[in-house]
């Protein structure tokens, strides 16, 4: 009876550190999945950073040869 006993709780601790494994690996591919999606947004951000840095220096020009524009009618 003990051995018995023994086996069964043996089994039962292999099946639960089975399905504890197999919960770590859902565990890391979601984590790696969640992880590439930051990464694409990331990229987005600094696309975006880019192009507002690029207007707002268009902008600042535009507003400098005006100033020299309006300077010259005095």
């Amino acid at each position: 009876m003990k051995i018995l006993s023994i086996l069964t709780a043996m089994t039962l601790f292999g099946v639960a550190a089975f399905g504890a494994d197999q919960q770590s690996d859902r565990d890391a591919q979601q984590v790696a999945s969640l992880a590439k999606e930051v990464q694409s947004q990331q990229t987005a951000i600094a696309d975006n950073q880019k192009k507002i840095d690029e207007k707002m220096a268009a902008i600042a020009e535009a507003l400098r040869l005006a100033r020299i524009y309006a300077g010259r009618g005095r």
